[in-house]
């Protein structure tokens, strides 16, 4: 596949979202296909699937067969193809959420979900994982101030922490592809990070 594959990643609150906008924008002004999208989510399906993930109760297991079910065809029908025309996708979350959120913060089993993730998408990961870290506390404080809470937003901070050591674990698992942005910092000083991770790789 010709195109690069990017994803946003940080507990809620964090601002990836943000960030994901303002790349998007700062890669179509130099002229590139960008395509932005998130998970869950993407596609109709995964859209669908989405809306019971994060509203309705369920156990962790079935957490993560859903979120992957969603994946599947998020793959299929949206990433593997602008990759193979060679777009720049721009994921906001993909796999490595799943392992921080119900790997870390629900601690479901790790082998299980790497399991789910070699069926679901075998080698293919981020050329880029940006993730966005900051302390849960924080991170509470934004989501309040911005947005009614999901099911995953209501959980308590302690929850958050076992997501961030979810992320720090990935982080140093696979060091090549991950860059961490200290989200802590006012929002251009954050953009300066990641403007400086893309730059790192002539992109």
């Amino acid at each position: 596949m010709s195109g690069r594959f990017i994803t946003f990643e940080g507990i809620d609150g964090a601002g990836k979202s943000t960030h994901l906008e303002r790349t998007a924008a700062r890669l179509r002004d130099r002229g590139a296909p960008v395509v932005v999208t998130r998970e869950p989510g993407g596609t109709v399906l995964a859209e669908s699937l989405r809306e019971l993930f994060l509203h309705r109760p369920m156990d962790a297991l079935t957490e993560a067969l859903l979120v992957f079910a969603a994946r599947r065809d998020h793959l299929r029908e949206l990433i593997r193809p602008a990759l193979a025309r060679g777009d720049i996708v721009l994921c906001d979350r993909f796999t490595d959420a799943t392992f921080a959120y119900q790997g870390g913060g629900r601690g479901f089993d790790a082998a299980v979900l790497a399991q789910l993730e070699t069926w679901v998408h075998g080698d293919l990961q981020p050329a880029l994982t940006l993730w966005f870290d900051v302390a849960p506390l924080e991170a509470a404080r934004r989501r309040a101030a911005a947005r009614e809470a999901d099911r995953f937003e209501q959980e308590d901070v302690a929850f958050f922490e076992r997501v961030r050591e979810g992320y720090r674990a990935r982080s140093a698992a696979a060091p090549e592809r991950f860059v961490r942005i200290d989200s802590s910092l006012d929002r251009d000083a954050v953009a300066a990070q990641v403007a400086r991770a893309l730059e790192a790789r002539g992109w």
